[in-house]
């Protein structure tokens, strides 16, 4: 199962966006996005993926399926 990263960069190339485009429409660093996209941020903020889904046009239940579902219960 793909993770959060792999999911958010599937969806920001079907798209067509840049990660640079991305990143500046969601008002978060290059470097953050490319950081959760590599799978180094393994644990980005819930503030930060709502950005990510609007800018994306998805709700942000779209990244959270699978284990990413099953951390955020634990916490």
């Amino acid at each position: 199962m793909p993770d959060i990263g792999e999911r958010i960069r599937r969806m920001r190339v079907e798209r067509g966006l840049s990660i640079n485009k991305f990143a500046e429409k969601a008002g978060v660093s290059k470097s953050y996005v490319s950081n959760i996209e590599r799978g180094v941020q393994k644990n980005p903020s819930l503030s930060v993926l709502g950005k990510m889904a609007a800018t994306l046009n998805v709700p942000l239940e779209e990244f959270l399926s699978g284990s990413a579902q099953a951390e955020l219960k634990k916490n």
